[in-house]
C-alpha cells in the first residue's frame, strides 16, 4: 500500500511455508470530528488531572500505577515492567492453525479489519500461491499472532488480489444472544400479515452500497461550525416524529402500496439509509 504505514510486519506461516507480510488498518476513525474541552470563560483548552479522592491532591505522573481491582477498595498494583514480562514476546509469526469455510464465523466475533499484503517483492510468489489456493477452496484461515502486546486470533480470507484479516473477539467477550432475547415472547403472526411483510421486503431488495450511507452527525456538526464562524443561526429541519402504529395490518397495507406504487414491484435499487417518518411498530 503506497504511502501507508504498516501496523505490523512479520511472516504468515502455513506448515513449512513462510511468507513475509505486512498488516495495514482497513478502517480508520481518524477523519471523524473530535471535540476538545474548553474553558468557557477564557477560551483555553483544559486538560485532565488525576486526583486522590481521599487526600484531594493531584497525583504526579511518577506516582501513577496500574491496579487490578479485587473489589471496590482493594487493588493489586502492577508495575510497567511486571506487565511487560507477563505479556508474551512477539515472534513475528502469523501462524495458521487451520482452514474453515469462509462464512462459518459469525460476524459477532469480528473485531477490527486489516489488509494483509506481501511485505516485499521476494514474498509475492508465496503470497500469491496461498491466496489463490484459498480462493480455489473457498476457505478462510484461522491464525494466531502477538499483535499490539496481546495474543490475538485472526480470520484471514482471500480477496481479489490480496488477503483481508479480521482480529476476532474471544468467546468470553461475546454476549450470548439468549441474554438479549430471553424476554421476547413467542407470538403467532397472521398469514396475510406475513405475506404483506414479505412483499415489502421483496420489493425493497437491493445491493449493499456503503457509499450510499452518510454520517449525518458529522455533516450536522460541520454545518454548525460553519454557521457559528459566519455568525449565522443554524437552520434546523423540521422533525417529524414517527406515528405510533395502532393498526398493524393497515400500516402493512399502506407500506406495501407506498413501496409498490400501483401495486406492482418497483425497480431494485442500491440499499440506502431509510428516511425518518415511515410508519413502524411502536
Amino acid at each position: 500500500m503506497a504511502g501507508a504505514r504498516a501496523n505490523w510486519k512479520g511472516f504468515l506461516t502455513i506448515g513449512e511455508i513462510a511468507c513475509p507480510v505486512a498488516l495495514y488498518t482497513a478502517a480508520s476513525t481518524s477523519e471523524r470530528i473530535a471535540f476538545h474541552m474548553i474553558n468557557r470563560k477564557t477560551g483555553n483548552r483544559v486538560h485532565r488531572i488525576f486526583v486522590d479522592p481521599q487526600t484531594g491532591k493531584e497525583v504526579d505522573r511518577a506516582d501513577q500505577v496500574k491496579g487490578y481491582a479485587l473489589d471496590d477498595s482493594r487493588f493489586v498494583m502492577l508495575e510497567p515492567d511486571e506487565i511487560a514480562k507477563a505479556v508474551p514476546d512477539s515472534d513475528k509469526r502469523l501462524a495458521v492453525d487451520g482452514f474453515i469455510p469462509c462464512d462459518q464465523v459469525d460476524t459477532l466475533y469480528f473485531d477490527r479489519p486489516y489488509y494483509l499484503t506481501p511485505a516485499d517483492k521476494g514474498g509475492l510468489e508465496a503470497f500469491s500461491v496461498i491466496r489463490d489456493a484459498m480462493q480455489a477452496a473457498s476457505v478462510a484461515a484461522l491464525a494466531r499472532a502477538v499483535l499490539f502486546r496481546r495474543v490475538r486470533s485472526l480470520l484471514i480470507r482471500p480477496d481479489a488480489r490480496g488477503l483481508i484479516a479480521h482480529t476476532l473477539n474471544y468467546d468470553y467477550e461475546v454476549r450470548a444472544a439468549g441474554e438479549a432475547f430471553e424476554d421476547l415472547p413467542d407470538i403467532r403472526i397472521q398469514k396475510n400479515m406475513l405475506e404483506l411483510a414479505r412483499h415489502i421486503v421483496e420489493t425493497k431488495k437491493g445491493e449493499f452500497d456503503p457509499a450510499g450511507f452518510d454520517d449525518r452527525y458529522e455533516a450536522a456538526v460541520a454545518d454548525l461550525v460553519r454557521a457559528k464562524l459566519a455568525g449565522k443561526p443554524l437552520k434546523r429541519a423540521a422533525k417529524k416524529a414517527p406515528a405510533p402504529v395502532i393498526d398493524l395490518m393497515a400500516a402493512l397495507r399502506e407500506s406495501a402500496g407506498l413501496v409498490a406504487g400501483t401495486g406492482t414491484a418497483g425497480p431494485k435499487r442500491k440499499t440506502a439509509p431509510r428516511k425518518s417518518g415511515t410508519k413502524r411498530a411502536a
